[in-house]
């Protein structure tokens, strides 16, 4: 499998990786316990905090670092993404945690500029980035953008999954690693496989290797597209007064809403049988950038018959305009 990869990645995101890089983990989570320790690791922590975090994001991700004792340190958000000038200012933090390909929740990739400027500081501090990976195949309007990693493989830990290409129910995912944190992972992760099936990883690596993975991702990636469009065409349609944003790429759009509906939007939603969170749930507890209204609109999960009349259900639930009002 670790060969596969090597090779996927390499073609498919920009990877620079060799097979002796490369722990094979049961997921993202996993991944971070592996790094920060955690109940499922053998060994201790690889690495220490604090870390900086995106303002919005997975809020089970800091608490697996809060719980290994890492605080952490949330980033700002904008049109260009993280803003990682803020790593220089005020608390010194030792990484930082980023989705660079399509940020989440919020959407769009980190700007070129930003990229850069990341290495550079993890450089110059002696710091390392993380690079969460977790839709990067996904993306319509243009070329991928490629990985983090690919600007220093000894200053980005990259980490990807097969949650979103596949399942999460195949519980599978991989850490690239800097070599001089090869042999503290592997410590952590132990001598036996007892996360990660063995015969998963020989059926993942079989269907990597033989092009069906390929194949697979550029299936999806028709389908997804076409129930994007779906979405942004029913929102043009019956509520133009509401944007998508987040949707040149991955799996989720994030619907802008006018100030103080989110909450009212979510319970009308839920009224509808869709479940979906608004952007609050996302926000790290201690962000100070100003909050904003939204929904975030997994449009993935639906089964293909249903997606219809999820969609109808969605406008549904949306605050009127305000000629609607």
């Amino acid at each position: 499998l670790r060969r596969a990869l090597t090779d996927y990645l390499t073609r498919a995101r920009g990877v620079r990786v060799d097979p002796e890089r490369i722990v094979v983990c049961s997921g993202f989570a996993h991944g971070l316990r592996l790094l920060f320790g955690g109940s499922d690791g053998a060994g201790g922590a690889v690495l220490r905090g604090p870390f900086a975090v995106e303002s919005y994001g997975l809020g089970f991700h800091h608490r697996i670092l809060e719980s290994a004792g890492v605080r952490t340190v949330p980033l700002g958000l904008d049109e260009q993404g993280a803003r990682v000038a803020e790593l220089t200012e005020g608390q010194r933090v030792r990484g930082v945690l980023l989705t660079p390909a399509h940020q989440f929740p919020t959407g769009g990739p980190l700007h070129p500029s930003r990229r850069t400027a990341v290495v550079d500081w993890a450089r110059a501090r002696d710091g390392l980035v993380l690079e969460d990976d977790y839709d990067g195949e996904f993306r319509y309007d243009r070329e991928p953008v490629g990985a983090v990693q690919g600007l220093d493989p000894e200053r980005v830990v990259y980490l990807g999954s097969v949650s979103k290409s596949l399942s999460p129910a195949v519980r599978l995912g991989w850490l690239v690693l800097p070599e001089q944190l090869v042999d503290g992972v592997l410590a952590a992760k132990g001598e036996r496989e007892a996360w990660a099936s063995v015969l998963d990883q020989l059926t993942l690596a079989e269907f990597i290797a033989s092009g069906h993975y390929d194949r697979h991702i550029r299936r999806m990636r028709q389908r997804y597209r076409h129930r994007r469009d779906q979405l942004v065409a029913a929102l043009a349609a019956r509520a133009p007064h509401i944007t998508a944003t987040g949707i040149a790429a991955g799996l989720h759009a994030v619907l802008r809403l006018p100030p103080g509906t989110e909450a009212s939007a979510v319970k009308a939603a839920a009224w509808q049988g869709i479940a979906l969170d608004g952007l609050a749930a996302f926000r790290h507890p201690r962000a100070t950038m100003p909050a904003a209204d939204g929904l975030v609109v997994g449009y993935s999960t639906p089964a293909e018959h249903a997606y219809g009349a999820a969609v109808e259900a969605l406008m549904r639930a949306l605050p009127p305009g305000e000629e609607g009002a």
